[in-house]
């Protein structure tokens, strides 16, 4: 009899853990529901986002659009250009050589590319994967759009860097770098005798049923495809034409949802790689000083509320991607969209802490805050890191700008705690020996900044310009052959968008010479003896550009 009843006992509690891990998935949907359907309205370029349990989907759909000129709605089954998400098939591609004994993290890459130029210094593999070579990254100049439509071959690519100046001395820094991928590329073709794309797809595609994944092309029918868009100010375009040769084995790959999960599911069960290799993908790595790194090779590990992930996102033109592991709850989120626009970094991340139970905050919630209030943690922080951040006040609004970026609003929770959009990144305000603190949070990266006497380019006086006046700045500015300035006005407002970049508004300081408020930069335009403006001049990081005029 009381065998009876405790086995009774037990499918009544197991009905109950049932019904409410259902109770919990439903109410995991209907939050992701209603998050990105107001983040990826059905009108505008989409997403598609899957989460899984413990290898095995939870939740799996599209919001918005693949193709806005067909208005074909996306799909959860639509291909997407995954961008530098594409470094961790780079990555597992030399730890599967190095387990073959066909090379060392540790050599030098003159051992595989003899020819390259490392300007008297030792660059290994490993500082190729963990972003420390030294090396400029070939997207970081302005050769690079001039060179976005042209199909390369990876020693053409390597050419078009290879004798720039270092940025620094191999291992004394962290710098996000492509360039630094594109020579791993090279190398595995090296080493292997296979091409990049034939041997991801043998040796990671075809092993694990990656069946809907491809090494990019332009050309290729690629089924399923989802259009790439950009947005504007008059709403949203295609993207910019890029050839898939150039971002070879730093962001080609296009794939799916499903076959993420796939690739993730392997990663997961050491399938491919030792998981002693997994190891050193997965931890962050240190420079010469010994100083730590959250960046592995190809994953970075961070935290998300508490819980440690393994994750990393992609940008390419007309896509954005963001990849998020958490090994402690066996909680996976992929989410791939068709348009360069908006953040789906901080989308993926809210997602993660939706489905872990440990929700971000949120900016609805935001508290009111007296203007005095805000202002009073207006200032110039400078950070350990030497990075500088600017808080600013306009319209009854905080807002943060690290310098040389965009321009964010921040969200007051508290008199002194400020979220950004997305709320896993803060600021915590705080008055020390009568100077302003400013505690930057962002997963498991915590600086503190420091009140510093400097001017805020953004808070330049500026001055109204009759629409007359603006007119006749319009026009296209040639900077390079193929890189070209577009000025244009609207609405009394005037802009500036340089080939394959957002457009900028640009705010007059003289009547000749503007500035930009995202980034440290100044416009100053020259006009012939006839008072027609004949060419321009961009004052940006210490050099001096000249454009003519040209239409």
């Amino acid at each position: 009899m009381k065998s009876y009843q405790l086995f009774k006992f037990f499918c009544i509690l197991f009905v109950l853990l049932a019904f409410s891990t259902e109770i919990t998935a439903q109410n995991l949907e209907k939050e992701v529901d209603t998050f990105l359907s107001s983040e990826y309205p059905s009108d505008a370029p989409g997403v598609i986002v899957l989460i899984a349990k413990e290898g095995q989907p939870i939740y799996r759909k599209a919001f918005g659009m693949a193709d806005l000129e067909l208005k074909v709605p996306m799909q959860p089954s639509n291909v997407i250009e995954i961008g530098s998400i594409t470094k961790q098939f780079t990555v597992v591609a030399i730890l599967m050589l190095e387990e073959q004994g066909k090379l060392k993290i540790e050599d030098a890459i003159t051992k595989y590319i003899p020819e390259y130029p490392t300007q008297g210094k030792t660059i290994t593999i490993h500082q190729l994967l963990n972003h420390t070579s030294g090396i400029r990254s070939y997207t970081d100049m302005p050769s690079f759009q001039k060179m976005a439509r042209t199909d390369m071959t990876p020693t053409e690519i390597i050419d078009a860097f290879k004798n720039e100046p270092m940025d620094f001395d191999p291992g004394e820094k962290f710098l996000y770098n492509n360039s630094g991928y594109i020579l791993l590329g090279h190398i595995i073709e090296v080493v292997s005798g296979q091409t990049y794309a034939d041997f991801i797809q043998k040796n990671i595609f075809d092993v694990v049923g990656m069946t809907d994944s491809y090494y990019g092309s332009m050309k290729t029918l690629i089924p399923n495809r989802a259009s790439g868009y950009s947005r504007n100010e008059n709403g949203y375009s295609n993207a910019d034409y890029l050839s898939l040769t150039l971002p070879y084995a730093a962001g080609a790959i296009m794939s799916t949802i499903d076959d993420m999960l796939k690739w993730q599911n392997a990663l997961s069960a050491n399938s491919l790689v030792k998981k002693t290799s997994m190891e050193k993908a997965i931890h962050g790595s240190s420079l010469n000083n010994g100083e730590p790194i959250n960046y592995g090779y190809g994953l970075e590990e961070a935290d998300i509320n508490g819980s440690r992930s393994i994750q990393h996102g992609g940008g390419i033109f007309g896509y954005t991607t963001m990849g998020i592991f958490l090994p402690e709850e066996d909680m996976y989120v992929i989410a791939l969209s068709n348009c360069d626009c908006g953040n789906v970094n901080a989308a993926a991340l809210k997602i993660a802490a939706m489905a872990i139970g440990k929700p971000f905050p949120d900016k609805k919630d935001a508290i009111a805050l007296s203007e005095a209030q805000l202002k009073k943690w207006v200032s110039v922080y400078q950070f350990e890191d030497e990075v500088i951040r600017y808080v600013t006040f306009e319209n009854g609004k905080l807002f943060s700008q690290r310098e040389g970026s965009s321009i964010l609003e921040i969200y007051p929770m508290a008199e002194n705690n400020f979220i950004f959009d997305g709320g896993n990144t803060s600021y915590e305000f705080s008055m020390k020996d009568g100077k302003k603190e400013a505690k930057f949070t962002s997963g498991k990266t915590i600086a503190i900044g420091k009140e510093i006497d400097k001017v805020n380019p953004s808070v330049k006086t500026t001055i109204n310009l009759a629409s007359e006046v603006l007119a006749q700045y319009v026009g296209k500015y040639e900077l390079q052959p193929g890189f070209i300035m577009d000025i244009t006005t609207k609405d009394q407002q005037i802009f500036a968008q340089l080939t394959g970049q957002p457009q900028l508004e640009i705010f007059a300081e003289k009547e000749d010479t503007f500035f930009l408020k995202v980034v440290e930069a100044q416009l100053v335009f020259d006009k012939n003896d006839e008072g027609k403006v004949k060419s321009l001049t961009l004052h940006q990081g210490g050099q001096q550009l000249p454009a003519k005029k040209i239409e």
